[in-house]
């Protein structure tokens, strides 16, 4: 492809496209942050305290996370998710490769083994057909990652665990708010792991949540984000000193109060905000329905994606990136398949899905800054071809 033309010229962009260009991502602070900060700043109790608890409880209440534990990043969520599920050397975690590198690494970091299965092209998540015959006495679990924030078929991937005895962690990084056949996101299976890293829908400037669905699990989740320590229940002697018996490993990946209070203020208007985004998706949608040379991403109404992509597929890649990028539109490839580092064994020519993927995705900007204005002329630009 690809110089088909359906307008005789693309239109001027409004001033506030010139300089600077539209933006792949920004990060959303809320006006109430610097005030909220400045609070705990002042106390001068930065560490791990109300305000974390506080954090959860709305992530709970309003985005229906089961039993989420705050902590310092989506990739600790990730690590601790596997600790506690009890996988380590010589046990193997199916994934897909349609991620980043944390997804793999923190699999490799406990001394397992990512096996890939190949994606869904037409959605970018783990294609649940091309699981089963990869499951080996050694696999443990599948890591279903929703890429963009699109929900996987997790009724087929938990069919799948529930007849091998396997554990399902979802690696919900783009997909807070996202809801799977009417059920939110982070309260369906295993474990759920959130971002909230900077440029995600919900930063606290950097920082994650882990969801253990069984309370067992989700006790041991909370004391070993925290070198393993029961807080609640080791009370400090008149000496000073804690009292505690360190039954296993802990880390120290809790949030701290600071970026709570950031992630608090940034909770107001959550809702509003993911419905603004989602009407932009339906513009995108609509504006580029039957483009010649783009294909658009599958959605299928019984979930509903978070929206922090917008993807697509088309022809000419380059051509596409220099044609937008000629007319102040970012567009950018968000991370080819991860199995080709050599830390994970290199590039899966089996994986076909995952190499047509890699060489036609691409993203336009979607961000809570984008207005409507923006994306009709993003749309603009793209009809008149590249």
């Amino acid at each position: 492809m690809m110089n088909h033309t359906t307008h005789s010229s693309v239109a001027a962009p409004p001033d506030q496209l010139v300089a600077p260009p539209i933006a792949m991502f920004t990060t959303f602070v809320h006006p109430e942050a610097a005030q909220r900060v400045q609070a705990v700043l002042q106390s001068t109790f930065l560490s791990e305290g109300k305000l974390v608890k506080e954090f959860e409880a709305r992530l709970s209440a309003e985005l229906g996370m089961v039993h989420p534990a705050a902590l310092n990043s989506g990739t600790s969520a990730l690590h601790l998710a596997l600790e506690v599920a009890g996988i380590g050397p010589g046990d193997e975690v199916i994934l897909a490769p349609q991620t980043f590198i944390a997804s793999a690494i923190v699999v490799v970091q406990v001394g397992a083994t990512p096996v890939f299965a190949d994606i869904q092209y037409e959605t970018g998540n783990l294609d649940p057909a091309d699981i089963e015959h990869r499951i080996t006495a050694r696999t443990k679990a599948i890591m279903a990652v929703h890429w963009g924030g699109y929900p996987c078929d997790l009724d087929e991937i938990h069919a799948i665990a529930r007849r091998h005895g396997l554990f399902v962690i979802e690696d919900a990084a783009h997909a807070p708010g996202a809801t799977y056949k009417g059920r939110a996101i982070g309260s369906i299976s295993d474990f759920t792991c959130f971002s909230f890293q900077a440029i995600k829908h919900l930063t606290t400037g950097d920082g994650g949540a882990l969801c253990a669905l069984d309370p067992e699990r989700a006790r041991q989740v909370f004391r070993r984000r925290w070198f393993g320590i029961d807080r609640a229940n080791s009370p400090i002697s008149e000496i000073g000193e804690r009292e505690y018996d360190l039954t296993d490993v802990g880390y120290k990946y809790h949030l701290s109060d600071y970026a709570a209070a950031l992630g608090l203020a940034n909770m107001e208007g959550f809702q509003e905000r993911m419905s603004r985004r989602r009407a932009l998706v339906r513009q995108y949608q609509t504006g580029l329905a039957g483009v010649p040379g783009l294909q658009l991403l599958r959605h299928q109404p019984d979930r509903e994606s978070a929206h922090w992509l917008f993807g697509m597929h088309v022809e000419n890649r380059l051509d596409f990136i220099r044609a937008l990028k000629a007319r102040g539109v970012a567009a950018s490839v968000v991370h080819d398949g991860i199995d080709h580092n050599t830390l994970f064994g290199g590039k899966r020519p089996e994986l076909v899905q995952q190499r047509r993927f890699d060489e036609t995705q691409i993203h336009t900007p979607l961000h809570d800054d984008l207005s409507a204005e923006q994306v009709s002329y993003i749309i603009e630009v793209i009809t008149q071809g590249w």
